[in-house]
């Protein structure tokens, strides 16, 4: 009996460490993101919906390549190719942030001491929320609003 106890508890030990181990790798560092911007508009992207860290050296991105386009994409930062892609046609036209909303988005958020960051996310009303980590690795969330400068909310864990 106290091995099963035992090897449960370790079990679930291991599993803890091997998911946080993950999570740690699923955020790229704040300044990585003009290569992410650079290999997202040379991929075609025009507006920007949500970039999620996924991993060091990849990301995924949902957003509009034009006004009937709308697309969902998993690159490598390293070699700039689609690891995943896939593309729908909609109606109602494109909506999100732009490359500039994206930067003084990023802008405000590392201000506000963001260091690394996982997600970048606008919904249709135009606000914007960033999550991440900041230089002492705890958790940080920041909202803003498209097409302005500085920060509405921020949260720290």
């Amino acid at each position: 009996m106290n091995r099963k106890i035992i090897l449960a508890s370790s079990l679930a030990a291991l599993m803890l460490t091997g998911a946080a181990a993950q999570a740690s790798d699923e955020r790229l560092a704040a300044d990585r993101l003009d290569e992410v911007l650079e290999q997202a508009t040379s991929f075609g992207f025009q507006h920007f919906q949500e970039i999620e860290a996924k991993g060091r050296d990849s990301v995924k991105i949902e957003g509009w390549l034009d006004d009937e386009w709308q697309a969902e994409v998993r690159l490598s930062l390293e070699t700039g190719e689609s690891l995943e892609e896939e593309r729908k046609r909609r109606e109602g036209g494109a909506w999100g942030m732009s490359e500039e909303d994206v930067r003084m988005a990023m802008e405000a958020a590392v201000a506000e001491g963001l260091a690394e960051f996982e997600e970048i996310q606008a919904d249709s009303d135009g606000r914007i929320e960033i999550e991440g980590r900041d230089a002492d690795g705890r958790e940080i969330e920041v909202r803003t609003r498209q097409g302005e400068r500085g920060v509405t909310d921020v949260e720290r864990d």
